[in-house]
């Protein structure tokens, strides 16, 4: 579960003209799927989910776009990592320590993998984030065995609620220290990385992106999760996608993926 730094342009989305996707709940039909793929573009051996929750409306739950289906999350897990190693650390009535603390940082901003194994020991492995999944609210994430974090299978609806955890306004199992926290790191992502649901915000962004090539097929796992702001509404988005050729042609992917989501979810 590598990640190989790459900076990417972001890239315009182009609707269908008279096609833009209809708001998908969780297990929509499979016809309004295939709207959204053909209004993101997405090739026919790829395949593409968009959840998006308006902190600012009133929902509460997470508008789907595509089939809510798992994917392998690669290093978006990261976030959930750190999410798990503070609940752990606050059950305990400590503090990180110093190399907890560091180890969390390149995390984070710089999707460091050895410092993600580490922390992935030091919540318990995977009975360790299947725990804090639950007081988190997660329902559809199943960690990764033997060690490889990066395999966790979620859904675009369950990183929502992961990320609804971190920047949401209703009650938490993380303290506002443990929220900060990780909101913050989201905002210091290293510049090479910080592509994805940032192409939805024309203000301020928050994310955390993983990517993964799979050895069977080359082809390539692109996801990307966290808060933008945009029309003066800030969003939480996850994108998620396999099958992409390559990283650049995933990256677009998402990217477009991102910008419809948010966009027809703003529509009056």
């Amino acid at each position: 579960m590598l990640n190989r730094p790459l900076a990417v342009v972001a890239t315009v989305v182009t609707l269908l003209a008279g096609a833009a996707p209809a708001a998908l709940a969780a297990g929509a039909a499979p016809s309004s799927s295939s709207t959204f793929r053909t209004a993101v573009q997405a090739p026919a051996e790829a395949r593409v989910t968009a959840a998006v929750l308006d902190l600012d409306g009133s929902g509460r739950e997470p508008v789907v776009y595509g089939d809510d289906t798992p994917y392998d999350t690669a290093s978006i897990v990261k976030v959930d990592i750190l999410a798990s190693l503070l609940l752990h650390a606050r059950d305990h009535r400590r503090a990180l320590t110093a190399r907890e603390s560091a180890l969390a940082d390149v995390m984070i901003r710089d999707s460091d993998n050895d410092a993600a194994n580490a922390l992935w020991h030091s919540i318990g492995g995977a009975p360790g984030l299947a725990s804090a999944n639950k007081r988190l609210g997660l329902t559809s994430t199943t960690p990764g065995t033997a060690g490889r974090w990066g395999l966790t299978r979620t859904t675009a609806g369950d990183q929502i609620r992961l990320l609804r955890a971190v920047f949401g306004s209703g009650p938490t199992p993380l303290d506002t220290a443990s929220r900060g926290r990780i909101g913050t790191l989201m905002t210091e992502i290293a510049a090479d990385q910080s592509w994805g649901v940032s192409a939805a915000a024309d203000s301020g962004w928050a994310l955390k992106n993983g990517w993964l090539m799979r050895t069977t097929t080359d082809l390539w796992d692109i996801n990307s999760v966290g808060r933008v702001t945009a029309g003066g509404h800030h969003y939480l988005v996850a994108v998620l996608s396999n099958g992409n050729a390559s990283m650049p042609d995933g990256v677009k992917l998402v990217e477009r993926a991102a910008r419809t989501a948010v966009t027809t979810t703003a529509a009056p």
